[in-house]
């Protein structure tokens, strides 16, 4: 999942013209979810250690596109827990840390931004009966987000891949898939998005990711 960041463009993230989020039944889940944030989660997004790590030089330009949607797939569970980091006790695999932010149409950073993210295992798997490898949280007043987290592993038909759902306060839901470079499946997978890879380097602890949301409002 290694790549340099795109120097040809004064976009930082690489996107697609033809993009919609999509609503879907679950959407009632965040928008309870944002209350919370309205209540004082984002001051917990913002906490000491967070997101702060994000170059704070601008990110996105006014003529970037919204990100593109992808399919939720099988294994998405609602009410997963608010946390940033998914590591546990005994938990195997590659560590990472992903890092950006959330931003509107015209560059304008989305203060408390739900994120809630899900990904399988190192071995494949996901855990359907709990909530290991998912969680939420949400984007601080700078639009900036932190997850800590493993490498999804490999199962039969799919790329590695985190699955993420993006929403603005009161705004639409994106549903989208994130991908990681150099991986040999990435061409064999029907639902790769070339717009949708991981810019990554290396760390002494940790995998540095970095990616940015563009949502389609104002």
């Amino acid at each position: 999942m290694i790549s340099r960041e795109p120097s040809s463009s004064r976009r930082r993230f690489l996107r697609t013209v033809l993009v919609a989020p999509i609503v879907l039944a679950s959407g009632a889940w965040f928008r309870w979810l944002d209350g919370l944030a309205a209540a004082g989660s984002l001051a917990a997004a913002s906490a000491p250690g967070g997101a702060r790590r994000v170059a704070p030089t601008p990110d996105c330009g006014d003529d970037d596109e919204p990100t593109p949607a992808e399919t939720e797939g099988p294994f998405f569970k609602p009410r997963s827990p608010q946390r940033r980091s998914l590591l546990e006790p005994g938990i195997s695999g590659t560590k990472i840390v992903l890092e950006g932010r959330v931003f509107s149409r015209g560059c304008r950073p989305i203060a408390g931004a739900l994120l809630d993210f899900w990904h399988a295992d190192d071995s494949g798997h996901y855990d359907n009966a709990g909530f290991k490898l998912r969680g939420h949280q949400f984007a601080d007043a700078a639009g900036r987000y932190r997850l800590e987290t493993i490498v999804p592993g490999l199962y039969p038909g799919r790329t590695r891949h985190i699955h993420v759902k993006v929403q603005a306060p009161h705004g639409r839901v994106l549903t989208t898939q994130l991908y990681f470079p150099g991986e040999p499946r990435n061409h064999e997978d029907e639902l790769f998005r070339s717009d949708l890879l991981l810019s990554v380097r290396s760390a002494p602890a940790a995998k540095q990711v970095r990616f940015h949301f563009v949502l389609d409002v104002d």
